[in-house]
Formats: structure tokens, sequence, C-alpha cells
């Protein structure tokens, strides 16, 4: 009762939620609520100006960043979907917001995020392949100014990562990424029991 009633605290509006509907048509999982709030609260808190965020989610999780970010700031969304692009950008235009204020890339996230600049971003969100978030984790590192934030939507993977007898590939390197950040002291890291979990840590050395 408790968690539902944190989940449903700031709820979703009819922009997001058709998104979400349009993107479960597809099969994509967009973030929760109580991430998306919080996704929000991030930008805002940082005053971003530019955001990555690897993984469209069909443009739910860009509409609640976009939100929170700084009026002229601009979302790079990366995506290996361009159909999900297409629902991205329609979601942010029923949003409100001008084809200015975003970037959308479609390829490979690996492919793509070396060839973003240094230190030149204030907020990376990543929601796309589990297995190559260690990889996400080392681009971002990069990619972050200092005090930049870099966030994981599904850190808590359905309940399977507390469970230490869950060892397929998915949950393990979920587990692992939360080690590496946690014992990493360039990183300050919080994890929240909001939607599916959310790992999320701030830059604070180089």
């Amino acid at each position: 009762m408790t968690w539902e009633y944190a989940e449903g605290f700031i709820g979703e509006d009819d922009v997001v939620r058709a998104a979400a509907a349009r993107g479960r048509e597809l099969g994509a999982v967009p973030v929760l609520p109580g991430v998306g709030a919080m996704l929000r609260f991030l930008a805002a808190a940082l005053q971003a100006r530019a955001v990555v965020e690897v993984g469209s989610g069909c443009g739910v999780s860009g509409v609640w960043l976009l939100r929170g970010m700084h009026p002229e700031g601009v979302l790079t969304s990366i995506d290996t979907e361009a159909e999900h692009q297409r629902l991205a950008r329609q979601a942010y235009a029923e949003a409100g917001f001008l084809p200015a204020r975003f970037r959308l890339i479609c390829g490979q996230a690996l492919d793509v995020l070396p060839r973003l600049s240094d230190a030149a971003y204030d907020l990376v969100f990543c929601d796309a392949e589990k297995t190559e978030y260690g990889d996400y984790l080392t681009e971002a590192f990069r990619l972050l100014r200092l005090g930049g934030v870099v966030a994981f939507d599904n850190a808590l993977w359905h309940d399977r990562v507390a469970d230490p007898s869950q060892r397929d590939a998915t949950t393990i390197a979920i587990r692992e990424l939360g080690k590496r950040i946690r014992d990493d002291e360039r990183w300050l890291p919080v994890l929240l029991a909001v939607g599916d979990g959310l790992l999320a840590a701030v830059k604070r050395a180089e």
C-alpha cells in the first residue's frame, strides 16, 4: 500500500499516459510514475541544460526529463528502434516541446555514446540493454561534468537483484553495477525503491 501511494503521489498526465500506452503496444516498458517524477526532480535540481538518455521509452522518460530541465536545455535520446523514436517525437510535441529542445539518434548506444563530448552533460539516464549497464557507466563518467548525475532504471529488476539465488545474466549485471558504483569513491550513490528501482550517483571526482 505504501509503495502504491508513493508511486502515485505524482501522477501521470494525459500526455504521459498516452505515450506509455503507445509504447506498451510496441512491447516497450516505459518508466513508472515514481521514476519519472524522480527524473524530473533530478533534472530540475541540476538545472540541466544537457541530458542524455539511453533508451527512449517511446517518449515517456523524455517528457519527464524535459519538464525538469532548464527551458533552453536539450535532450539527446538514443534508441535502436526508429519507431520508438517516432513515438518519442510525437510525445514531445504533444507535451509542447519544440524540435530545438531534443535530438534523436538512432543507433546502438555503445556506438553513439563515444561520439558525444566529454564533460558536456549534466545528467545521463540509462534504460536500455541491462547487460550493457556497466559499459554505459564507463561512458557516463566521461560524459558528465563534475556534479553531474548518472541514473539507471530497473535497478531492483523485479525483486531479483536482492535475491542472491538469482544468477541470470541480467540480474548479475545489474547487481554488479550497484557494487561497482558503491565501491568507487568517484561516485556518490543512492538506490531508490521507486518504480522497479532507480540507482543514481553524483560524479564527485575526475
